[in-house]
């Protein structure tokens, strides 16, 4: 993993000690540590200022595809090939306990702050006093086998299952009830945790699997394999394209206040900076 200096390219710092590739990195709350998943089935937790490997953590049997931070990050969570989702302390370095075992892999997850209206159950045994944050939070799986799961983080109860077109690669919650899922086959779906049989609605621009989604402003970014990056507006008529990739797949967005960053199969990060919309 590299870290660059945003303003100008200058790369600052190279993070190595995965084996195979990184599938996953994502900053803390705080900006100055890192938590990646790689294909060697290890999540690692690194220091952004010196670049060393501070935490490993071991117990999945397959790559690990997708990591969520709880709270300000004292528990994270991450989502394996294996077909579990896993909570980790990253005090102790410890797995928490196996939250969805779901015999496919967890391609994505997602935290999020559940409603006061949904009811998300209770533990059958009192949680660990190392579970900081997990009250009142709801942890979406999109899963392998066309399946999107929500359960309570603290609970462990199921909260839905939705069964959508194709293997679903990526999820993120919108509000403490509405959450978006992408599919391989190209889907958006748009469910209510509320009433989730029947989507809101399904955004549908192309075939190409949907590989990132994420929350922005009154609306979200979504991107596809086909190189497509784009934002919706919350009234989801007004879209704006994001171009430049020429049909490599656009893996992954993040933002960061008006600037939007994609990394793409064809070798670079774009960076894009936005005027009021």
């Amino acid at each position: 993993m590299k870290i660059w200096q945003a303003s100008n390219g200058e790369l600052r710092r190279v993070l190595e000690g995965h084996v195979f590739d990184v599938n996953c990195c994502r900053f803390f709350p705080s900006g100055i540590v890192v938590l990646s998943g790689g294909m060697d089935a290890q999540l690692k937790i690194w220091s952004a200022e010196d670049a060393n490997c501070v935490v490993t953590f071991k117990g999945h049997k397959g790559g690990v595809l997708d990591t969520a931070i709880v709270d300000r990050g004292r528990n994270v969570i991450s989502g394996s090939r294996d077909g579990t989702a896993r909570l980790w302390d990253c005090g102790r370095s410890a797995c928490l306990g196996v939250i969805a075992d779901c015999g496919s892999s967890v391609n994505g997850v997602a935290v999020g702050a559940a409603d006061n209206s949904i009811n998300l159950g209770s533990p059958e045994q009192m949680p660990s006093e190392r579970e900081v944050g997990t009250e009142a939070k709801m942890l979406l799986v999109a899963r392998e086998d066309k399946k999107l799961q929500c359960l309570g983080l603290q609970s462990r109860q199921p909260v839905f299952l939705f069964i959508g077109s194709d293997a679903f690669n990526c999820c993120t919650f919108l509000s403490g009830f509405s959450l978006l899922a992408g599919t391989q086959d190209g889907n958006i779906y748009q469910l209510d945790v509320r009433n989730p049989r029947a989507p809101v609605q399904v955004i549908h621009r192309s075939g190409a699997p949907v590989l990132s989604l994420l929350r922005f402003r009154d609306g979200f970014i979504a991107s596809q394999g086909d190189g497509s990056c784009f934002i919706v507006q919350q009234d989801l008529d007004y879209v704006i394209e994001l171009t430049g990739p020429d049909c490599d797949p656009v893996y992954k967005v993040a933002t960061w206040e008006k600037q939007i960053y994609t990394s793409c199969r064809d070798g670079l990060v774009r960076r894009y900076q936005l005027s009021d919309l």
